[in-house]
């Protein structure tokens, strides 16, 4: 029978470096190489949990007072809607404007909600020149929102997208992401959310968004947030090297005020554009 130690080493080889820095809690950010370089803007992704915490507590205010933590001058939000009935919002969306400058990105739903099957985009000082509300097929009511900013370093636009717990519906969800993205103009774009897939290499469901969205291997552990180990939210962009790095946001009040840890992204808009002009 192996010994402790033999276990252990086995189970090293198993799981492999990846995995066990994870466990250990070492992994919380990712820097990728040959990306842009310049001022950033901020960006970040929330699963709120319907402001339900890990203690079992629907607690809006914990949120609010976890994005004012972050400081992003774009958040995409997802689950901040009741998820069936009126979908009434859970979110004291101006109160946050007051405390922080984060506006919703308006849309036509319902009056008692204020996103479209739970996602929601906040921007600080972001024109909004157009959205569109994306249905994803599958088993499940599941949507994404796409919205074109002006940003005072330049245009973006953002695909806020919360995906299945199916694979095989993640996998319909990703070629209707890619349908809907579609390149009208030079925009770059970031889709983000919470993608529900931790694989990577050619099981994973998002292996369909590459060469179009990436890098798919910058991801951090956001799931479960009191002991993080898979990768379920993700910013991927197009141009790939418009994130420079991705890393999620720990803190105590995080780690108790939603299953998901929230992960931030560092972009920089104005080195896009000088690259492409000295193209």
């Amino acid at each position: 029978m192996p010994q402790p130690k033999q276990r252990t080493v086995d189970g090293i080889r198993k799981f492999g470096p990846l995995m066990v820095s994870t466990l250990r809690q070492e992994r919380k950010s990712f820097r990728i190489a040959g990306a842009t370089n310049g001022e950033t803007l901020l960006i970040a992704s929330y699963n709120v949990h319907k402001c339900v915490g890990t203690d079992g507590r629907f607690d809006p205010s914990r949120i609010l007072s976890v994005i004012r933590e972050i400081d992003a001058d774009v958040i995409a939000l997802q689950e901040a809607d009741e998820r069936f009935g009126e979908r009434a919002a859970l979110l004291d969306l101006e109160v946050l404007r007051r405390q922080s400058g984060l506006r919703a990105v308006p849309l036509p739903v319902p009056r008692k909600g204020h996103g479209w099957h739970g996602n929601v985009v906040l921007a600080r000082d972001a024109e909004v020149t157009a959205t569109h509300q994306i249905s994803l097929p599958g088993v499940e009511p599941r949507g994404a929102l796409m919205v074109d900013l002006t940003l005072p370093t330049g245009p973006l636009r953002v695909i806020a997208a919360h995906l299945g717990l199916l694979r095989r519906s993640r996998a319909r969800q990703v070629e209707t992401l890619l349908s809907a993205a579609q390149a009208r103009d030079a925009r770059p774009t970031l889709l983000m959310g919470d993608l529900n897939e931790w694989r990577l290499g050619r099981r994973s469901s998002l292996l369909g968004l590459h060469p179009v969205f990436g890098p798919l291997h910058a991801t951090v552990p956001s799931f479960p947030s009191r002991f993080p180990v898979w990768a379920l939210d993700r910013v991927l962009a197009n141009p790939h090297h418009l994130v420079s790095s991705v890393e999620i946001h720990d803190s105590p009040l995080a780690r108790v005020a939603s299953d998901h840890l929230p992960i931030k992204a560092r972009i920089s808009l104005e080195a896009l554009h000088e690259q492409a002009e000295a193209a």
